[in-house]
């Protein structure tokens, strides 16, 4: 099982990748929200020359608000810099666009994108569509170290329900999910086996398709409660997120809240509420999977906590990750609140890297 770090992009934070380096993460997954944080590729470069063994890449990028083109290139960019550890994470874009206004691509569009995006990692020519017209598309000038596709990049593709996950199948390398819980991960590989079989592909757990959930992690101390102070303060603002997203879901499809949600539903729809509706979309995603807002703090039960998150002692955490890992789930990446990203990492360095 391989542990990474997933960052919120900041571009003076980069001693923050180097050091997961240096406790033996595996991965660095750069999260790309425009009206959020900085610039994941200048992050991502900055990151690549202080780095030397990590693999980095973005995490995840989004397709509804740069080109394939765009993306293709940016990745390329850093491929020159980290050749062999570059990978590109993408998804249709739930945070960054919705914290616009806008709803994430759909299915059909992210696999429109897809189709073009593929041959472009490689290098290769693509049929780029544009205002309903197709245009024919390669770069042009790769053999003088503007970009590398000489180095495999591994496409990762960011899927959450059945055809997201089938889109991953078909054409990724690999597939982020949201949830790190082993009784899950069968309905994953169904999904993911369903896009892989009509393009030819033979997808099971123990292939080289490479699946990564995102969560975070805490060690307890003994005795220590799932919703002790420290607790929240490292991993509050994940579990928080996780509301945003239930709340989105809500306000656009309707969906109901998942039942860990209920104790604090109605309370956290009526503080939402009263934020004018023409800027709601901003208010959701405040503080987002960096801290928690003062008067959310209240929403932290344990059982909002431990939805979103890993908590547990050492033992039961490394447990838990080899359950997962039986179950065909390659690498746990972590998303710690950000004034507490340092101690979360040398804890779980020390106590959960090292044992699995």
């Amino acid at each position: 099982m391989d542990l990474g770090i997933c960052v919120a992009s900041h571009v003076t934070d980069i001693d923050y990748i180097v050091r997961a380096e240096a406790l033996g993460f595996s991965h660095a997954w750069l999260a790309d929200s425009q009206m959020l944080w900085s610039d994941c590729y200048a992050t991502l470069a900055l990151a690549a020359v202080r780095t030397s063994r990590i693999r980095i890449g973005t995490g995840v990028a989004v397709s509804g608000t740069r080109p394939a083109p765009v993306n293709a290139a940016g990745i390329a960019t850093i491929n020159v810099l980290a050749p062999g550890r570059t990978f590109f994470g993408v998804g249709a874009g739930n945070t960054a666009r919705r914290v616009m206004g806008l709803p994430p691509q759909r299915i059909s569009e992210f696999e429109r994108y897809l189709e073009t995006l593929v041959p472009l990692l490689k290098g290769e020519e693509a049929e780029y569509e544009h205002k309903g017209s197709r245009h024919l598309i390669r770069h042009i000038m790769p053999d003088r170290g503007f970009v590398n596709f000489a180095d495999p990049i591994p496409l990762y593709i960011s899927g959450f329900g059945p055809k997201s996950l089938a889109l991953a199948g078909r054409y990724g390398d690999g597939a982020v999910i949201g949830a790190a819980r082993d009784t899950s991960m069968a309905s994953m590989w169904h999904m993911v086996e369903a896009g892989a079989r009509p393009a030819g592909r033979d997808l099971t757990p123990g292939s080289n398709f490479y699946t990564t959930a995102l969560t975070t992690m805490v060690v307890l101390d003994p005795d220590e409660a799932v919703d002790s102070p420290r607790v929240k303060a490292q991993c509050g603002a994940m579990a928080m997120a996780a509301v945003h997203y239930a709340y989105d879901q809500h306000r656009n499809f309707g969906h109901q809240p998942p039942n860990h949600l209920a104790g604090i539903w109605e309370d956290y729809t009526a503080l939402l509420e009263t934020v004018p509706e023409e800027r709601r979309h901003q208010r959701i995603h405040a503080g987002h999977n960096c801290w928690v807002l003062p008067e959310e703090e209240r929403f932290l039960t344990p059982e909002v906590l431990t939805a979103a998150c890993m908590i547990g002692s050492r033992d039961v955490l490394i447990e838990r990750l080899q359950r997962l890992e039986d179950a065909g789930l390659n690498q746990v990446m972590i998303l710690p609140n950000f004034d507490t990203r340092f101690d979360v990492i040398e804890r779980v360095g020390r106590d959960i890297v090292p044992y699995v």
